[in-house]
């Protein structure tokens, strides 16, 4: 579990193609700290690592992952947004992220306003009823909250340390994100969906 504060930006170093998927190894400045089988979120993917030192760390991406994320798209040299699992002494300053993405979406407008960014994003129409007013939402794994919707698209305004800190500020229009919706969101939407509501 994580919390959608992204602790730093690593570097991909190098992509190996696998039988299912591939092995990417990433650059990352707490490199030195992790341990084989523990869990990173890279841009808000789930990821188990596999192989470290003091630079950089590898996992594996199997193929459902990279057709369901933007991870298949990954290139050397890419800068891709890293948080360690969550620990049951650390504050939960974002919301609650799994690693597991819900679906795409695509980056339709970059706007600046002031010190302040805005992204609004296109997504799958079937996701509409996830999508809420100052509901939280993770792109590539960083906690967002929902400035507006309509009809398939939202917008999220970026504070300039999280745009400074993250991969956002190299991201262009038309770029792929990460989408994985607030947890507790779908829960009542399954449920009253059970309920036949």
């Amino acid at each position: 579990m994580f919390t959608g504060i992204i602790k730093s930006v690593g570097t991909v170093t190098s992509i190996t193609p696998l039988d299912d998927g591939k092995e990417i190894t990433i650059g990352s400045d707490f490199a030195n700290e992790v341990s084989i089988d523990q869990s990173i979120s890279i841009n808000g993917v789930c990821h188990t690592v596999t192989a470290c030192n003091v630079d950089t760390f590898t996992v594996q991406s199997v193929a459902e992952t990279l057709r369901k994320t933007n991870i298949g798209d990954l290139k050397k040299d890419d800068p891709v947004n890293l948080e360690r699992s969550l620990r049951p002494d650390q504050l939960l300053d974002g919301h609650i992220v799994q690693g597991h993405v819900d679906a795409t979406g695509t980056i339709k407008k970059i706007k600046q306003e002031g010190t302040d960014w805005l992204f609004t994003i296109e997504y799958p129409q079937k996701h509409s009823k996830l999508i809420v007013g100052r509901g939280s939402i993770a792109i590539d794994g960083i906690s967002l909250t929902v400035a507006n919707e309509q009809d398939n698209t939202f917008t999220v305004a970026i504070i300039s340390y999280t745009y400074d800190h993250t991969n956002l500020n190299a991201k262009e229009k038309g770029d792929t994100v990460n989408l994985e919706f607030d947890v507790l969101g779908k829960y009542v939407v399954k449920y009253l969906e059970n309920r036949g509501e």
